[in-house]
């Protein structure tokens, strides 16, 4: 069945249209709640949101759905996406609902889905909600709704998880830290999670106002952060987007250093320690060569998945990975929880940062990463991947590429755009490569 509500990462769109409306919402907490009614327990579910003006008339409309169907609903306000796996699982909740879009800018919201595992949906579950979304709701006699309550101390169980993801002797005393929150969920959490270990915080993107989420500041839009780490002297930044299961990290030379790197670091670290597991790293088509390179080096592997956190966490599960995320700043450490978490990503690198003794740019370089160039190219509607005139531009292009490099074209799946990346030694031919793509799709378009 084709897909109408549900893309790479739950239901988003722009709020008020298409998907993403009340109503929608409203049907959306029906279906899933109905899903999830098992047994004779009082069934539950987590809510939490982000900052965005949205989230209030989302959250409304999922409790109305939610307890017409006889669930009961636990409500935390903003807190980042992994707090609400973690308490799904911790709270025994059926289900778990995160109101975000992740790094998108404020006018768009989101619906993600966590099982009573705190993992994401299966794509069978996430079918199994569609098809009852096309159906009326059972709706529960009067007596059976459920009931809806506020829980003030969702953000301390929280940051005394995160805590525990760093060794109890270590502390970031002596360290000062940048954190950019994205006036996102994690505004007070990740400023509070660190500073409680140690460290001198310097925080910004840390006063949501409902319209500014992920606008100038976050892992997305780093030249504040850049410029704020080398003004502070600081030792390092930590940029976190809008739901904060994604980190990007700024050296004190105010350089970014992307999630390949920071799998290579964590990674190369475990595999010392013997903790290591599954032998490598899962990450996603986009990740650079460099750090497949790196990871053979030390006899470990690379697996690829396509791309969407939810299938590198897949392919953790069945393979037995602790280690894996995407380029873009996921980072899944399932030892430390079940999605990504960039609270918990940042905790580890500033522990690896106090253990080396090393300035964050000497210790976060840990490999040399291949050229590499991505374009995107927005586009009305139609289908410009099916152009016979693009196939046959991007046949020629991996026949130039073959055996020097890589060539990853996609559709994203949560916005009109056709991403193009291609990677190789030769940077001047991996730029012309992806031009002569992204000018076929733009004609095509």
């Amino acid at each position: 069945m084709a897909r109408k509500f549900f893309g790479t990462d739950g239901i988003r769109g722009r709020t008020n249209s298409g998907v993403m409306t009340a109503a929608t919402a409203m049907r959306v907490g029906q279906a899933a709640g109905t899903h999830f009614l098992r047994g004779e327990h009082r069934h539950r579910v987590v809510i939490g949101k982000d900052t965005r003006l949205s989230g209030y008339m989302m959250e409304s409309a999922l409790v109305a759905g939610f307890t017409s169907v006889g669930m009961d609903v636990i409500m935390t306000g903003p807190l980042p996406t992994p707090a609400i796996a973690l308490l799904t699982r911790e709270m025994r909740a059926d289900l778990g609902v995160m109101i975000s879009a992740s790094h998108n800018p404020f006018e768009d919201n989101g619906i993600k889905l966590f099982g009573p595992d705190g993992f994401k949906l299966s794509d069978e579950t996430e079918a199994s909600i569609e098809r009852l979304l096309e159906q009326e709701p059972l709706l529960v006699e009067p007596d059976r709704i459920g009931r809806a309550r506020r829980i003030e101390d969702a953000r301390g169980r929280y940051i005394h998880a995160v805590k525990q993801s760093v060794a109890s002797d270590i502390r970031f005393d002596g360290l000062k830290v940048v954190v950019d929150c994205a006036h996102g969920a994690a505004y007070q959490v990740a400023p509070s999670a660190i500073w409680e270990l140690g460290a001198e915080v310097i925080a910004m993107g840390v006063a949501p106002d409902g319209i500014n989420i992920n606008d100038g500041v976050g892992s997305t839009a780093l030249d504040a952060i850049k410029a704020r780490v080398v003004e502070e002297g600081a030792d390092i930044g930590i940029a976190l987007d809008g739901d904060a299961d994604r980190l990007i990290v700024i050296d004190e030379q105010g350089e970014a250093v992307d999630g390949d790197q920071l799998m290579g670091l964590i990674a190369s670290r475990l595999h010392a320690r013997g903790d290591l597991t599954g032998g490598g790293v899962v990450a996603t088509v986009m990740s650079n060569l460099g750090l497949e390179r790196y990871l053979a080096s030390l006899g470990l592997t690379l697996e690829r998945t396509k791309v969407g956190d939810r299938y590198v966490l897949e392919r953790m599960r069945e393979g037995g990975f602790n280690v894996g995320g995407e380029q873009s700043g996921h980072m899944i450490l399932t030892d430390h929880g079940t999605t990504g978490d960039g609270t918990v990503a940042a905790l580890r690198v500033l522990a690896s940062l106090v253990r080396s003794g090393k300035p964050a740019s000497e210790l976060l370089h840990v490999f040399d990463p291949v050229p590499q160039v991505l374009k995107n190219v927005r586009y009305a509607g139609g289908t410009p991947l099916e152009s016979d005139t693009v196939k046959q531009v991007i046949a020629e292009a991996e026949q130039e590429l073959a055996g020097k490099g890589r060539l990853v074209i996609r559709p994203s799946g949560t916005e009109p755009v056709i991403r193009v990346m291609a990677e190789g030694d030769d940077a001047g031919q991996v730029e012309a490569v992806v031009d002569r793509i992204c000018a076929a799709v733009k004609d095509a378009a």
